[in-house]
């Protein structure tokens, strides 16, 4: 290129963040149409945004953990310079993104003013104050753009969505089947990364998807991290022990396979969780158990999902571990996950 082009955008780090990010890149890509849209992302939340629809590549930055470490990272930041964009956007809040960004040789890098970074960036956007935007992520990442002048207003409706392709789609349906899997079936996530107390009960999960599996005549897919395989695999075994078909998944998936077998699911079973956040975002009906953490802030957004939550004069108090008796979460029936599973299919 002999002259600065193109657009980057620094992607949030963890899986939720992700996919809430994404209305505020499809906004972007309608508003820098004809210009090349780039992803700059962590492997692991990498194939969000390649299968997304909305970017036009994806670029890799390893991670400082990884291997190389921070030579690593800096090696890749550097050898950005060369694709001379003329504007970055840097999504997470940290001082690490924004420095990767200079690093790499964008024109004009511009983000929140947080975590002592203002001087490494170009434009330095003032943080919206408490009450000023709606209280949901997505709505953090879009209230930068029109900060910037880049949106007019924020959208009434900020519900992410994964366009995936045909191809993509295919690609879940073979999953499945490899799986021994072949109708769609209730998927069941019950996992939640880095908090015990988000985790609605292994029992209660196993039989919410039994009602739901004989309600549908759907068998049954667990779907989880490699540290999850033993979760998922112990309700299986209580799930296959009723008479259900059941099949777990977990630990065996690529996120790009996950994002598109859950695609084919009929319906998701889940936590507060970042497969939560996938599954809504390719439109999959989705019933949410929330206890600790506040879905107004993280909640699946969409018609096509619900959060189930008992109310209990400690919740929510976002921990990790819950002090006392887990009431919020032991304090939702099966029946009540189960019977939203149903609303929601029949919605549909």
């Amino acid at each position: 290129m002999s002259s600065a082009s193109g657009v980057l955008v620094r992607a949030p780090n963890w899986l939720g963040d992700a996919v809430m990010s994404l209305p505020a890149v499809e906004a972007l890509r309608a508003a820098t149409r004809g210009e090349h849209l780039a992803v700059l992302a962590r492997p692991v939340v990498a194939d969000i945004y390649r299968l997304s629809g909305h970017c036009d590549d994806v670029i890799v930055l390893p991670g400082p953990r990884a291997a190389g470490g921070w030579r690593a990272v800096l090696r890749t930041a550097r050898g950005l310079r060369a694709q001379r964009f003329r504007l970055g956007f840097v999504l997470p809040n940290s001082f690490e993104s924004a420095l990767t960004m200079r690093l790499a040789g964008v024109g004009e890098c511009v983000g929140y003013a947080r975590d002592g970074r203002g001087l490494l960036l170009h434009r330095a956007v003032a943080l919206p104050a408490k009450g000023e935007i709606p209280r949901h992520e997505a709505y953090y990442y879009l209230e930068m753009l029109r900060r910037l002048g880049i949106a007019e207003a924020l959208p009434k409706d900020a519900v992410p969505r994964l366009q995936l392709s045909a191809s993509s789609l295919a690609r879940g349906r073979e999953v499945l089947a490899r799986a021994g899997i072949h109708q769609p079936p209730i998927a069941v996530s019950p996992g939640a990364a880095n908090s015990r107390a988000k985790q609605w009960p292994p029992d209660f999960f196993a039989e919410a998807a039994c009602q739901a599996a004989v309600q549908h005549a759907a068998p049954v897919a667990l779907f989880g991290t490699p540290t999850e395989s033993q979760l998922c695999d112990e309700i299986a075994q209580a799930i296959g022990a009723r008479g259900v078909e059941v099949q777990s998944l977990a630990g065996s998936t690529s996120l790009a396979d996950f994002i598109c077998a859950i695609a084919a699911c009929r319906v998701l079973l889940t936590n507060d969780s970042g497969g939560m956040h996938v599954a809504a975002a390719a439109g999959v009906p989705t019933v949410a158990v929330f206890g600790p953490t506040i879905e107004e802030e993280t909640g699946p957004l969409g018609a096509h999902t619900r959060v189930i939550r008992q109310p209990v004069e400690c919740s929510p108090c976002m921990l990790k571990d819950c002090p006392i008796d887990h009431r919020c979460m032991t304090g939702v029936s099966p029946q009540r996950v189960s019977e939203a599973a149903r609303e929601l299919v029949q919605l549909g």
